[in-house]
């Protein structure tokens, strides 16, 4: 056998990944076919929105491959859309963001990776909640470093807080990656909460890495902030996957300290040279007024969609303790019907023909009890779902 790096031993299985084979593979059986009396799978387990790109988008990109040619870019990106970007920062949260210190990457996650390649190292400790994405943490681990979870209940919306970071900053510490709105639980922290974190982290001398990826798909007022506001030493990611809906685009960004511009660029040169051209010409159609207006239009269908779903779960035991601000998933406890959320999402599987994702991935504290369901299907789908959930508990 060959052998393998020992970092291997740090990166877990994408636990979303292997129910969505299981969901795929029950998929194609006779019982999901409804042309032999199946019932169709729906898949309520995936984080991506049903909308795609905008039209605008798409046109954009027919015409650049029309032309016939998609030279390199800098790995930095193209210069006219980090400018777009830093002037929606400006329109959409009143943010004047230097184009310079905008690097455009090849999806959200190459933006982490070269935010953790370029901060961390064998021996620091990167504070996250629990629960978190876990990609997050295996960024972390694959520089080396070692992502701490921390406990985070629903009375703290899921989220760290100062407070938990005073008590568990330690000499190892290099700072914190968080997430607002998060996934799996849709949650922000507020903005006088996450000034006081920064501020802790800055005093320590530590870095603050806020994911962002989410954020225009804010629905309160009150969470729809952009940690860049607290200062230029925040790194703030972002993507083209989630509010622009371009998930197989593989576009992103980060926002960086003036200093971290030139170590990224130059790890991002080594690594995958530059962003899709393709993508990235696309992607400036993004901020034509008309993409904008769609993309409004999107947030309010899933406003809508979360406003139908969270109380449908709470009347079938499922709650909901937090009522998510943001994203698109609802993170619910199962407790009531199940004593292991892979149990149960498994066992709807194969009952309800509903695929959802349990809380494994997401971190050890609340895994057993919790599950996300994601609402980023069409309000038809999602419907039909809640129904045949409620069909399958009410026979319990």
């Amino acid at each position: 056998m060959i052998r393998t790096a020992g970092r291997l031993e740090h990166i877990e299985p994408f636990y979303v990944m292997e129910c969505a084979k299981a969901a795929e593979a029950l998929a194609r059986s006779p019982e999901c076919d409804p042309a032999q009396g199946g019932e169709r799978m729906l898949f309520l387990n995936i984080g991506e929105p049903d909308f795609g790109a905008a039209p605008a988008v798409l046109r954009a990109a027919q015409q650049v491959l029309q032309q016939g040619r998609l030279p390199y870019t800098a790995a930095t990106g193209l210069p006219a859309l980090r400018e777009r970007i830093a002037a929606w920062y400006g329109s959409r949260f009143g943010l004047a963001v230097a184009p310079e210190r905008i690097v455009v990457t090849a999806g959200a996650s190459a933006a982490l990776q070269l935010a953790c390649l370029a901060l961390f190292e064998p021996g620091d400790e990167v504070l996250m909640p629990d629960p978190s994405y876990p990609c997050n943490r295996h960024f972390v681990a694959a520089a080396g470093a070692t992502a701490r979870l921390l406990p985070a209940a629903a009375e703290a919306r899921f989220q760290l807080d100062a407070a938990s970071v005073a008590a568990h900053w330690q000499p190892a510490t290099r700072g914190v990656l968080l997430a607002s709105p998060s996934n799996p639980t849709g949650t922000s922290i507020a903005a006088a909460e996450m000034a006081a974190i920064a501020e802790h982290v800055r005093r320590r001398g530590g870095v603050t890495l806020v994911d962002e990826i989410y954020l225009g798909l804010s629905f309160d007022p009150a969470y729809g902030h952009t940690a860049l506001a607290l200062g230029e030493d925040i790194v703030s990611i972002n993507s083209f996957s989630k509010y622009f809906g371009m998930t197989g685009w593989r576009l992103g960004w980060l926002v960086l300290p003036p200093s971290l511009v030139g170590p990224v660029e130059r790890l991002a040169q080594n690594l995958y040279i530059c962003p899709s051209t393709l993508a990235q010409q696309a992607a400036l159609a993004c901020f034509e007024p008309e993409s904008l207006a769609e993309y409004e239009r999107r947030r309010a269908e899933l406003q809508a969609r979360r406003d139908a779903v969270v109380p449908a779960l709470r009347a079938l035991g499922l709650d909901v303790p937090v009522t998510p601000d943001g994203a698109f998933y609802a993170w619910f406890d199962c407790s009531r019907y199940s004593a292991d959320s892979w149990d149960f999402c498994f066992e709807m599987m194969r009952r309800a023909h509903v695929a959802l994702t349990p809380g494994r991935d997401f971190g050890p504290s609340l895994a057993p009890r919790f599950v996300r369901l994601s609402y980023a299907s069409a309000g038809g789908e999602l419907q039909q779902a809640l129904a045949r959930l409620g069909r399958e508990l009410n026979a319990r």
